[in-house]
């Protein structure tokens, strides 16, 4: 069997948005349990995820599942990562 594939997580944020620069910093600080790649989207850029998101940024997704959204959910990030077929 070979090694399971990275995940791809992204952060739908703002450039400006402290929340977001807090989350991204615990992202890369987890522990390494499953490999996974974190992609920065600044929802700004897009006026069609400037409508979708609002204000409820950050938003760490992977595909169209909502992992968190404001604070990084440390045990939920980890056991989604670990359980992730």
């Amino acid at each position: 069997m070979g090694d399971s594939p990275q995940l791809e997580l992204v952060l739908y944020g703002r450039s400006w948005c402290h929340l977001c620069d807090d989350m991204l910093a615990g992202l890369r600080a987890l522990p390494a349990g499953r490999p996974f790649q974190v992609s920065v989207v600044d929802v700004d850029t897009d006026a069609a995820l400037e409508r979708r998101f609002g204000d409820k940024v950050p938003v760490l997704m992977h595909g169209e599942r909502e992992l968190c959204h404001y604070h990084l959910d440390v045990a939920a990030v980890t056991e989604y990562l670990l359980n992730f077929r």
